[in-house]
């Protein structure tokens, strides 16, 4: 396996956010991002969302051509050490697979939709990266459909909320045709306020030292009141700064006659929606200065990827959470996390699985019985369900449910039709490694300790396997019925399952 973690090895991240899609490229220095490159573009894709949330053409030609622009500066940068996030836009897009589907055409490995705490969760690890402090500190990010508020201490962040507004669909909403008017910003003022009502309190309760802002609105907002002398003495945003800027945009009546040094026109075009998002929000929570931070969700993804090279993989933490929370059989857990890797390793060359499919399969090994917290009848169905629904850190939406389709077939019947959604989402692998944890599910059928693995798995082609069972151990009765009626369920899914028996050599 390559080092992940070398030195002076290039990284990168791409953002496809709702109003502008980012690419950094940095150099892993002593543990340390060093950013080298980056590329912004407005491409305001939620610009491009009608009243039934559909994704014009337009707007994924925007976007395709943007991403062409950047892997043209991805040469040097090795596909394990990329990573690809989308958010709001194509978490609320009804056609975001037709995207998708074009994105990864053009992309050097495929994109992922994060949900809305995973992406403050990233953006958190960006700001507290890039701006280190011991405060315990809010963190809020405005971005094109959504607005993500963080507070957390470190790098932990302790509460994420994502709320749905943001400056782009806020001045599809209120700031049509460009004018800006004091009853557009009041209508604009009274919508975020409602949405930032509805976690003030539990924030408030939280607390924090000190706030932090970061991407475009907040970057334009601070650029503007330094220019005009509004900032504090620490160069902060204050809240009657903000105020100032928007009677300000109020007095040019049309963004055409907005006239701030050093923001470019595109941000010009949903200022006053970002200025009022600001405002409300900066209002309920009762927030008088905000600092600015370079850093944001790109930075983060970055970080993120480095825990994943070092084994300190979030994603783990969070599995192991969320069996304390369902209270799962730790013991029975772990039996069939050790016999799924055991049989992974009798076959992972002959199928051609790595090390992002051993991951996988450990994690629904862990989680396959959530769902009994719920019932026991059809608790595979739950544990399914849970994994899809859950906020769950580090986890994309694509990683959910791949998760969520090999939990759900690990017992039962396997139906053909349920065959070509795994595929859709996982492809062959994932039907292997579906496959693989039914076999390991099966041997600890009677939740029974085995000293020695039982069987042992071959594929002699990516169709047709062979189990050869240890007629020594206890339980080979038991396991035997259990394959016998495996057989016949396998095929339901176009695989050719042979079982024999073995005795171990007597030494």
């Amino acid at each position: 396996m390559p080092d992940l973690l070398a030195n002076n090895e290039l990284m990168a991240a791409i953002d496809i956010g709702s109003n502008s899609f980012h690419l950094a490229i940095a150099r892993l220095d002593h543990g340390e991002v060093r950013k080298l490159a980056s590329m912004s573009e407005k491409v305001q894709l939620a610009a491009g969302l009608d009243e039934n949330n559909y994704l014009s053409l337009e707007a994924q030609k925007r976007g395709l051509d943007c991403l062409t622009r950047f892997v043209g500066r991805l040469d040097a940068v090795s596909p394990q050490r990329l990573r690809i996030v989308a958010t709001n836009a194509l978490r609320q897009a009804k056609n975001a697979d037709e995207f998708i589907r074009q994105a990864n055409l053009i992309l050097p490995k495929p994109l992922e939709v994060i949900a809305g705490r995973e992406e403050a969760r990233l953006i958190y690890l960006g700001v507290s990266h890039t701006n280190a402090s011991t405060d315990k500190r809010l963190v809020i990010d405005i971005g094109g459909g959504s607005t993500e508020f963080i507070i957390g201490k470190g790098f932990d962040p302790i509460l994420t909320e994502s709320l749905q507004m943001g400056c782009v669909a806020f001045t599809k909403s209120y700031f049509t045709d460009g004018a800006i008017t004091e009853k557009a910003f009041e209508k604009a003022i009274a919508a975020a306020r409602k949405e930032v009502l509805g976690i003030s309190r539990l924030y408030q309760k939280t607390g924090w030292d000190s706030v932090t802002g970061s991407s475009g609105t907040i970057k334009a907002v601070n650029q503007i009141l330094l220019q005009f002398g509004l900032a504090d003495e620490n160069a902060r945003v204050t809240y009657s700064g903000v105020k100032e800027i928007q009677k300000l945009l109020i007095k040019a009546k049309h963004i055409d006659n907005i006239d701030f040094a050093d923001i470019k026109d595109t941000r010009k075009v949903v200022l006053p929606a970002g200025v009022a998002v600001l405002l409300a929000a900066m209002n309920v929570l009762g927030i008088d200065t905000i600092s600015y931070s370079d850093g944001a969700l790109r930075e983060g993804v970055m970080y993120d990827m480095l825990g994943r090279f070092a084994s300190e993989d979030v994603r783990d933490r969070s599995v192991q959470a969320l069996m304390t929370r369902y209270s799962v059989d730790r013991k029975q857990a772990k039996r069939v996390v050790r016999t799924a890797q055991q049989l992974f390793d009798q076959v992972r060359n002959r199928l051609g699985l790595d090390e992002e499919d051993a991951d996988l399969l450990r994690r629904g090994a862990y989680l396959y019985e959530i769902g009994l917290a719920i019932s026991h009848s059809s608790y595979h169905r739950h544990s399914a369900y849970l994994v899809e629904n859950s906020d769950i850190d580090g986890f994309s939406q694509v990683d959910k449910t791949r998760l969520s389709q090999l939990v759900m077939h690990h017992r039962r019947k396997l139906k053909p039709d349920s065959l070509d959604e795994v595929k859709m989402v996982g492809g062959d692998n994932l039907v292997y490694l579906t496959l693989i944890l039914r076999l390991a599910v099966l041997v600890h059928h009677s939740r029974s300790k085995h000293d020695t693995l039982p069987i042992q798995l071959a594929a002699k082609d990516n169709h047709t396997w062979e189990v050869s069972v240890n007629l020594a151990d206890d339980n080979a009765s038991l396991v035997l019925s259990d394959l016998q009626d495996e057989i016949d369920i396998w095929q339901k899914w176009g695989m050719s399952l042979s079982v024999t028996t073995y005795e171990p050599a007597i030494a």
